[in-house]
């Protein structure tokens, strides 16, 4: 499904004719550095063999919190004025972005709340409880954590830190985008996880501005695929939250989203969706040919890979976006006795 606009390069000249510029990402990164990490490009040799094509792994699991999320968090409230974090911090999370939060917070001595529904799995809530924030389960979605987030910002006056609709989170997960053509200015595609939007929209940016004839491709699961719903739909639409391997990947992208969906929409080339068995197959290979940890969001580029749905023609970095996944459940999962 072909989905990026013919005019998108003209647009991407123009002065915040988007809601996110290469100038927002580019201070994003000098505002962060320091704070999360710079992390690795490695060739994979796997997928190099296996396509022809040199393949590329950024592994966003070396950061403090063990995924991409810190990037956009850190930079969103080192954004906030003294009296917006007087009043504490406040998020709606499938695990990642509360833990980026937590951990922010507490590198800040900012206090935080964390919402979560009762899907996201108990070893994120915990590595978030272990950072000192406040946790509340709620729900069975993203969008009733989300509720809970706003009727505390509401009744309570904190500071609401969204997980990716956003622009100043965003524009940090942006920062993944500069690194990748840094260090691979021949850089012909990008695999994404596909969620609501912050990374994959960030990285094409990015990527667009500087490598205009590179492909930005999102990848996400069968179930509950909100933002690939959202853009075959040309608005954002509810979606019904479902269990999956690829948990941090699930939510919906907001029905009054405004950033990420015009970015997703304008910006990637394509959207490629996987089974609950492709993904585990992903991280299967990850474990054992790779010798990475990986969660389920992110195998997606390594799982579109050897479900042969992609096809490469060039250079291609695969974004690695977090490896916090259950170790009785990854240990399952590696040695094929269940998804």
């Amino acid at each position: 499904m072909t989905i990026m606009k013919s005019d998108v390069l003209s647009r991407l000249t123009e002065e915040k004719a988007l809601p996110v510029t290469l100038a927002d990402i580019e201070q994003a990164a000098a505002r962060i550095v320091g704070r999360v990490a710079r992390t690795p490009l490695i060739r994979s040799r796997t997928l190099c063999e296996r396509t022809g094509q040199p393949v590329y792994l950024k592994l966003e699991t070396h950061q403090p919190t063990g995924a991409f999320k810190l990037r956009g968090a850190m930079n969103a409230i080192l954004l906030l004025d003294d009296a917006a974090r007087k009043r504490g911090l406040v998020t709606a999370s499938t695990g990642n972005h509360g833990r980026a939060v937590a951990y922010a917070a507490r590198e800040l001595g900012v206090r935080a709340i964390i919402c979560m529904s009762s899907l996201v799995p108990a070893n994120k809530v915990e590595a978030i409880r272990s950072l000192g924030a406040e946790i509340r389960i709620v729900g069975l979605s993203q969008d009733d954590a989300q509720e809970e987030v706003e009727r505390l910002t509401e009744s309570r006056g904190l500071t609401p830190i969204p997980p990716f609709d956003h622009a100043d989170v965003v524009a940090g997960q942006g920062t993944i985008g500069l690194e990748i053509v840094e260090n691979l200015p021949e850089l012909a595609a990008v695999l994404v996880p596909l969620s609501g939007g912050g990374l994959a929209g960030g990285i094409a940016v990015a990527v667009k501005a500087l490598k205009p004839q590179s492909r930005v491709i999102g990848i996400s699961m069968e179930r509950g695929a909100a933002m690939h719903a959202a853009i075959a739909a040309g608005k954002p639409v509810a979606i019904r939250e479902e269990e999956t391997l690829a948990d941090s990947l699930g939510g919906g992208i907001g029905l009054q989203n405004h950033v990420t969906f015009t970015l997703c929409r304008d910006l990637l080339d394509d959207v490629i969706l996987l089974s609950e068995d492709e993904i585990a197959e992903g991280i299967r290979h990850a474990a054992r040919n790779e010798s990475v940890t990986v969660e389920g969001a992110g195998a997606v580029g390594i799982a579109a890979i050897l479900a042969d749905k992609v096809g490469l023609s060039g250079p291609t970095a695969i974004i690695i976006s977090g490896g916090n996944i259950a170790p009785k459940m990854h240990q399952k999962i590696v040695a094929g006795t269940t998804q």
